[in-house]
């Protein structure tokens, strides 16, 4: 089967945790945005296709199947591409999984957008250094330490015990952060070996080598979810 995700171009965002899982089975998918323009995913999110009505990218089409929402994507592929290990209760946990990282990334978006996301950035940058304060200083250690603890009860290498797209999940959120807060990441990284160790091994991968190292992978910018904002990374 050929894939078609449709995501919004020149940012990774939201689209990006698909695109790992995709590049790292080495399944066939045409990124359809980034060859026809934005607009060609506006028959979906108008209504006009007779697939199921989309809130917002990312959506995957997998043949008759229009499936959006990151992580009901990333179950979908889990379960049809070998990245996720057999069993409902192992399918269910790395969808738990995925949707904790989820939570992370909007508090993350909120941290540059904490009043509306239809505000432009510099229109809320008091309240934006107050809240992302609030997220180095209590919620990535939270959350992280959370994910490292994950890994320990596992087999120390891996969420779920084995390779799966919660493994590239993290790797990416883990991606995001050293972009956006270099300081705080810096600070917490001692305190996560398993998690830097996962991220690694993740990188070393050779369709995801190959697929960082193309210019398929976007750079991250201040567009996407994880910007660098140096006010907001200040050391504490």
């Amino acid at each position: 089967m050929t894939y078609e995700l449709y995501y919004w171009t020149g940012i990774q965002g939201r689209g990006e945790f698909v695109r790992l899982a995709l590049e790292d089975a080495g399944a066939e998918y045409v990124d359809i945005a980034r060859e026809h323009g934005d607009k060609a995913m506006e028959p979906f999110l108008e209504g006009e296709h007779a697939e199921a009505l989309p809130f917002a990218p990312p959506f995957l089409k997998a043949g008759h199947l229009l499936i959006a929402q990151t992580a009901a994507i990333l179950d979908y592929l889990g379960q049809h591409l070998r990245l996720v290990p057999e069993g409902e209760a192992r399918r269910i946990h790395a969808n738990q999984l995925q949707l904790t990282i989820a939570d992370l990334v909007t508090e993350v978006h909120d941290s540059h957008h904490p009043i509306a996301a239809g505000l432009y950035y510099h229109d809320q940058k008091p309240e934006a250094a107050r809240r992302a304060a609030d997220l180095r200083q209590h919620r990535l250690p939270k959350y992280l330490g959370y994910f490292e603890r994950v890994l320990e009860r596992a087999d120390g290498r891996h969420a779920l015990g084995a390779h799966s797209y919660v493994d590239l999940s993290l790797f990416q959120l883990l991606a995001g952060l050293d972009y956006a807060f270099p300081h705080a990441m810096a600070r917490l990284r001692p305190r996560l070996p398993r998690l830097a160790a996962l991220a690694e091994e993740v990188a070393a991968r050779p369709r995801i080598a190959a697929y960082l190292a193309s210019p398929r992978r976007l750079p991250f910018n201040e567009s996407g979810i994880f910007r660098h904002y140096p006010e907001l990374d200040d050391p504490d």
